[in-house]
């Protein structure tokens, strides 16, 4: 059965959360397209409508998957995506985060208050107890925003993911519920 986000998500002061559709291809891709010198060498998201097309599928339709999309409040505009990966039930609730900012939202603070928006929904009514962010070590960006939503260093792993063609050293970042309801 897919993840099917409620009707209502989070939203903030300046964002809101809301679940991919494939509607969404033209503003996504576009935007893809216009980030990629801020993406590259770290992440490659799709930039045509075939590639978005089995990109938010999967999304969609896969249960251990949650896609969100970061909106602007003011406007609309997709501001950037953060997904819940790998997602494990049982006793292990856990997921793997993976996300990006487009060109045009990046350093203004709202993919920060997404990612929180994201953690409120995942710790709260999805019921994950633990979620881990893998960043390749020189993705100081990515780094930072997980460092900035309280996310511990947990570890490094050589030749951890396959991107762009090589397997990828990546630091592992976690945070549980407790160290989000302590800290």
């Amino acid at each position: 059965m897919p993840h099917t986000p409620p009707p209502r998500l989070p939203e903030g002061p300046r964002v809101a959360l809301r679940g991919f559709t494939l509607a969404d291809g033209p503003e996504f891709t576009a935007r893809a397209r216009e980030s990629k010198d801020l993406h590259r060498p770290w992440l490659f998201p799709p930039d045509t409508d075939e590639a978005y097309a089995d990109y938010a599928g999967r999304l969609i339709e896969d249960p251990d998957r949650a896609g969100f999309l970061v909106c602007e409040k003011d406007g609309g505009s997709i501001a950037g995506f953060i997904n819940i990966n790998n997602i494990v039930r049982g006793g292990f609730r856990s997921g793997a985060l993976g996300y990006g900012a487009f060109a045009h939202a990046a350093g203004r603070g709202l993919m920060r208050e997404g990612l929180e928006l994201v953690l409120g929904y995942a710790f709260g009514p999805l019921g994950l107890h633990r979620l881990e962010i893998n960043a390749q070590p020189g993705n100081t960006a990515s780094i930072a925003l997980a460092r900035g939503a309280g996310f511990r260093l947990e570890g490094f792993s050589p030749n951890m993911i396959h991107v762009d063609g090589a397997w990828r050293d990546h630091e592992r970042w976690a945070l549980t519920a407790e160290m989000r309801v302590s800290g």
